[in-house]
């Protein structure tokens, strides 16, 4: 790959695309299977009436372990859709805080990424 300050190649940027979308399929798929699974243990948590204690203590810390996978797989979606759209009108790349480039190394790193490094450090920081 060259240097890490060039700008991108059109290969460059339809590799990051493809990646970006099969990231994409990946993570509906999980959603999907996630949220069936909420779905699931929500159908499921009006006949525990009976259970003890500590099955109902399960019960509860299983769906809110499910409510907390659906977020962070909407969460990761919505990432990702932002990465394409900004692969779309020419800002990929560009830190959403200070402008300056988000550096190559990172974003094949990490294809989502919206900051550079000093900005996401900084944020991390807070």
């Amino acid at each position: 790959m060259a240097s890490t300050d060039a700008p991108w190649t059109a290969t460059e940027l339809r590799e990051i695309r493809d990646e970006l979308q099969s990231e994409r399929a990946r993570a509906m798929a999980d959603l999907e299977i996630t949220e069936a699974d909420l779905q699931g243990l929500l159908r499921d948590a009006g006949e525990g009436t009976g259970d003890d204690q500590a099955d109902a203590g399960a019960s509860i810390f299983g769906r809110e372990y499910e409510m907390t996978l659906a977020a962070n797989s909407r969460d990761k979606l919505n990432q990702i859709e932002h990465a394409l759209e900004r692969l779309d009108d020419g800002s990929y790349g560009v830190c959403e805080s200070c402008g300056n480039p988000i550096g190559k190394i990172r974003l094949q790193a990490a294809p989502r990424a919206t900051l550079c490094l000093t900005c996401k450090t900084r944020q991390e920081h807070r």
